[in-house]
C-alpha cells in the first residue's frame, strides 16, 4: 500500500493509519502461518508443562483478541460482549503463570551464608583493652 496510489474512498488524513493496520494484518497472517504449519501435538511435546500452559494462554488471548476486534467492525460493543469476561479470566491466568515463573527465577537464599556475611560485613569496635595490648606487643620488638 505503501508504493500504491491513494485511494479515493476514504479521506486522505487516514491513508497512514491504514497502511499501518494492512502491514499489521499481514505481520499477524504470517504469524498465523508459521504456528500453524507445525502440530498442536508436535508443538506441546517439545515444551515443559509451564511453556505449555503459556502457549495456550497466549493462544486463547490472541483469538479472544481477535474476535474483540471483529466484534467492533460489526458495530458491536465488545465491552458489553461476554468476550471481555473471557479476556479478563484469561489475564488472570497469565498473571498466575507470571507469578509461578518469577518464583522459579528468585534466587534460593542460603541463610548460613547469609548471616555470615552479614556478621562479617558489620563493623565491631575494638575493646580498648585489646589496642593498648597490641601497642604494648610492637614496643617491645
Amino acid at each position: 500500500m505503501a508504493g500504491e496510489e491513494i485511494n479515493e474512498d476514504y479521506p486522505v488524513e487516514i491513508h497512514e493509519c491504514l497502511s499501518t493496520f494492512e502491514n499489521s494484518i499481514g505481520a499477524v497472517d504470517e504469524m498465523l502461518k508459521t504456528m500453524m504449519s507445525v502440530s498442536r501435538n508436535e508443538l506441546l511435546q517439545k515444551l515443559d508443562p509451564l511453556e505449555q500452559a503459556k502457549v495456550d494462554l497466549v493462544s486463547a488471548y490472541t483469538l479472544n483478541s481477535m474476535f474483540w476486534v471483529y466484534l467492533a467492525t460489526q458495530g458491536v460493543n465488545p465491552k458489553e460482549h461476554p468476550v471481555k469476561q473471557e479476556l479478563e479470566r484469561i489475564r488472570v491466568y497469565m498473571n498466575r503463570v507470571k507469578e509461578i515463573t518469577d518464583k522459579k527465577k528468585a534466587g534460593k537464599l542460603d541463610r548460613g551464608a547469609a548471616s555470615r556475611f552479614v556478621k562479617n560485613a558489620l563493623w565491631e569496635p575494638k575493646p580498648k583493652n585489646a589496642s593498648k595490648v597490641a601497642n604494648k606487643g610492637k614496643s617491645k620488638n
